[in-house]
């Protein structure tokens, strides 16, 4: 009896002892979970703050307005009377001191423009306005000269006798420039700005009595 409980073989070891990796497996395994739940949370919350920026850039900074052309202060040289009609024999010239105000975050740079100057519906004199560049959030002021044509001018219809009666003389002026403005390389936008100008030109004082600007987008 005793040499047959002696001689009884033992349970395998694998059945009676866990291993130390097998104890260790959950703990590991709800680590990596949690961890890959914060790396998650953490790229989402970059995610969000980045679009937010970019939402923000676009409505503000990356937001391309129009540029406003302003004629600031016009005048007209050698504008003279002989006998009551106009002098065709000198040449009649309209300066005018012309602003150029950027309002965007980027440089507006524009091209050759025309200034185009009208009586009666008729076109008496057209100029090119040279090129430039309006820096971000500033002014720029260039000189504009016309040169009118007397010819035309006096082959206005009832041009004499309203001068004559009234002493003034109403033009009007067309300027357009075209330009684009681009911001980091990535954003280009191309703009076309109109202004036009009314005045009235005095004989008696030889000056601009009065002038109204329409600006056109």
């Amino acid at each position: 009896m005793a040499e047959t409980e002696q001689a009884k073989p033992f349970a395998p070891a694998a059945f009676r002892i866990r291993s130390v990796e097998e104890e260790d497996a959950p703990t590991l395994s709800k680590t990596h979970r949690r961890n890959c739940i914060k790396c998650c949370g953490c790229i989402t919350a970059i995610l969000l703050i980045l679009a937010t920026t970019i939402v923000v850039l676009v409505l503000t900074v990356f937001q391309v307005d129009d540029p406003v052309i302003k004629m600031n202060k016009v005048s007209v040289q050698r504008l003279e009377l002989a006998n009551g009609t106009l002098r065709t024999d000198v040449n009649v010239t309209l300066l005018a001191d012309v602003s150029v105000k950027n309002p965007n975050a980027a440089a507006f740079k524009f091209n050759n423009g025309t200034t185009t100057v009208y009586c009666g519906g008729v076109m008496v004199g057209e100029a090119t306005t040279p090129p430039g560049k309006a820096k971000a959030r500033r002014t720029l002021h260039m000189n504009v000269t016309v040169d009118l044509i007397p010819n035309r001018l006096s082959g206005v219809p009832n041009l004499t006798s309203d001068i004559v009666s009234v002493g003034k003389l109403t033009m009007s002026s067309n300027t357009v420039i075209r330009g684009k403005v681009r911001i980091l390389q990535i954003i280009k936008k191309y703009l076309v700005v109109r202004v036009n100008c009314t005045m009235t030109y005095n004989f008696t004082s030889q000056a601009i009595q009065g002038a109204f600007m329409l600006y056109v987008h």
